[in-house]
This record gives C-alpha cells, structure tokens and sequence, in this order.
C-alpha cells in the first residue's frame, strides 16, 4: 500500500502530462494564465505547457501527502520532506525557465540521496538502515542485513543513472512514461527478488 502512495504524485505527473501533451492548445493558455506571473517572460508555449503543467501537479501532490500524513498524526519520512524540496526547488526551476531538464534531474538526486544516506549510515555510524525499517518483522544475521543494505545503495545507484540516461537521450514523452511505469517496474522486480533471496535465508536459519 506504502508504494502506492509514494508513486502516487508520480502517477498524477503522468495523467496530467498526457492530458495536456494531447491538448496542447489548451496546456499553453492554461499555463499562462496560471503560471505566467511565475515564468520568464510571462507566456508558456505549446511544446512546454506540459511539462509545466505536470510539474505544478506533483509539487502540490507532494504538499498533499505531507498534509496528509500530518494531519492523521503519522510520521513524515525524511526522504518525503527531502522529495518536496527537490521537486520544489528544481520544480521551480523548471517552470520560470520553461525548461524540463530540471524536473528530469530530480529523481535521480532522490535515488542518490536515499542511497548515500544508507551507504553512510553504514560506513561512518554503523547503522544498517535496511535493517531498522525490517528487523521488527524478521531476524537474519549483520552480514545479510549488510548485504541488502548495500544492493539498495547499488539499486539506487543504477536508478539514478538510468533516469539520467532516459531523460537525456529519448523524448520527454519516453520519460515520463519510464519515471511511472519504468521506475515502478524495476522497483517491483527488485523487491521481488530480494523476497527470494531472504526466504532462502529465513529457511537457512530456521532449519535445525
């Protein structure tokens, strides 16, 4: 359920680019007539509308969550907090100078943030993140627990790098349907086969 809200701005970044990437008369009114007092110049063209457009959706999506999360008196995770910063400092970035190659960049420092924060947790306070999030629900010995620490902090690391590559050498179209679909799909088949792997070793250590 947990991974469902967290793609959730990203799946509201898509519905609203393809809306307006297919009514792109419409994204460029609107977006002027919305965002103009915030762009260089004051007009959104046709080819940007729906980028922008997209990008004001999953900022106040991202908002959403947070006010959410607090006003049922949950915890907001840091790398929440972290995601609103990105996608409102590069966000904004990408709306006042008509230019998506900002928004691109931002799921990449996310996945290089999330993975430096366990990489140094592990190298310099030796604190296993991946085992603080997991270790209420199973027990396995520090040398698994590091080795899964680390496949995210690899995990991450490719994901970063992938979405450079995708956003930089397709079309925007072909990116935003990899930030959704693509993103979310390796996520899946990575969570998957971590689940192999630690049902090996759960049965490994349960064994007599």
């Amino acid at each position: 359920m947990k991974i469902l809200f967290d793609f959730l701005p990203i799946a509201l970044f898509f519905g609203m680019f393809k809306y307006a990437e297919g009514h792109k008369d419409w994204a460029a009114t609107t977006a002027t007539e919305w965002l103009g007092f915030m762009v260089s110049g004051g007009v959104v063209g046709p080819s940007e509308a729906p980028v922008l457009l997209a990008t004001v959706v999953v900022i106040i999506a991202t908002l959403a969550q947070i006010l959410w999360l607090k006003a049922r008196g949950k915890k907001v995770d840091a790398m929440l907090w972290v995601s609103l910063a990105l996608v409102t400092g590069l966000g904004g970035a990408t709306i006042y100078f008509h230019s998506e190659n900002f928004i691109k960049w931002k799921p990449t420092v996310l996945y290089w943030v999330m993975g430096s924060a366990l990489l140094i947790g592990q190298l310099v306070f030796k604190k296993n993140g991946i085992k603080s999030l997991m270790s209420a629900q199973m027990a396995l010995p520090d040398a698994i627990w590091r080795a899964l620490n680390l496949s995210w902090v690899g995990f991450f690391a490719i994901m970063g790098l992938l979405n450079l590559w995708v956003a930089f050498t397709f079309s925007t179209d072909t990116w935003v349907n990899f930030k959704l679909f693509g993103g979310m799909g390796l996520m899946v088949v990575f969570v998957l086969a971590q689940a192999v792997y630690l049902n090996k070793h759960i049965k490994t250590d349960a064994a007599p």
